[in-house]
């Protein structure tokens, strides 16, 4: 399927591909929207594809033959096949009407493929009023052309440079609600970047991590989203700024051209971006189309 860049532009506040996630505004964008298509039921990554880095097959898919793209409005259905099976309908529109739309198209296709939830993804540009994007997540862009930016100001190792007692494990433990849980097994096993730490008297009081970059579609490095974290009893020491910093130094450091992260709206780490001067690329909004409810 041809994807008309003309059409597409006009209703796509955020730079989001289907599978893909945000991507980079300067990326062939209707080139990724047609690859996501191409790769549809193949199970196969895209070489650029960020997720690739956790499993061998992806089990996300573009519904091909749900897909509306007119000059008015393009909605992009896709199938997760992972936990939940999801049905997902990514509305780019101007029009708030169509995501009544969207909503009527999930709820006929979770039906169809017997799909537990099923959900309408909209987009809200740059600058909109923050109670509209309330319960969304921030796409946010770090460039390193300028450079990387403050240094930490406080002590930051790698965790394989720890001594033995340092509690990693038990730090991931107890981080797991923030994506932890995994690592240390992945770590051990090789298959992961390094992950950065702050201690307190010994113990690991915060982390940020793996490290990895990875080329983009038009062959630029950047530098991957990590899971980034502070024990609640250790926060409010600029343990999180330094973690943020060291991450930031580290993707320089390694040739990233830039990062984009995904931040929840509001949240500790939207604050972190918005002080340290990166750029809001706008927000993804997601709601239960069974139930119209965020």
């Amino acid at each position: 399927m041809r994807f008309r860049w003309d059409w597409l532009e006009p209703v796509m506040p955020v730079p989001y591909v289907p599978t893909l996630g945000p991507v980079h505004p300067g990326n062939p964008i209707t080139d990724l929207f047609a690859a996501v298509v191409e790769a549809a039921g193949t199970g196969r990554f895209l070489p650029y594809d960020k997720d690739r880095r956790w499993s061998d097959r992806k089990t996300e898919q573009v519904l091909v033959d749900a897909i509306h793209h007119d000059r008015r409005r393009t909605l992009v259905p896709a199938l997760l096949d992972r936990g939940a099976r999801t049905v997902r309908i990514h509305a780019y529109t101007s029009d708030p009407q169509d995501l009544a739309a969207a909503s009527d198209l999930a709820r006929q296709l979770a039906h169809v493929h017997g799909a537990v939830r099923a959900r309408v993804v909209s987009f809200l540009a740059p600058g909109q009023p923050e109670e509209l994007a309330l319960g969304g997540i921030r796409v946010q862009l770090r460039d390193f052309t300028a450079g990387a930016g403050p240094a930490p100001g406080l002590p930051v190792h790698e965790c394989h440079q720890l001594p033995a007692g340092a509690g990693f494990g038990e730090f991931a433990s107890a981080m797991a609600a923030d994506g932890f849980a995994f690592l240390p097994e992945r770590m051990r096993a090789g298959k992961t970047g390094p992950v950065l730490t702050v201690v307190h008297e010994g113990r690991v009081a915060g982390a940020i991590g793996p490290m990895e970059t990875m080329p983009d579609a038009a062959g630029t490095v950047r530098l991957l989203p990590q899971y980034f974290g502070v024990l609640p009893q250790y926060r409010s020491r600029g343990y999180g700024r330094a973690l943020w910093r060291a991450a930031m130094q580290w993707g320089h450091e390694h040739g990233a051209a830039y990062q984009i992260l995904q931040t929840q709206v509001g949240g500790a780490s939207d604050h972190l971006c918005a002080t340290e001067g990166l750029t809001s690329l706008g927000v993804i909004l997601q709601a239960e189309a069974l139930t119209g409810e965020p």
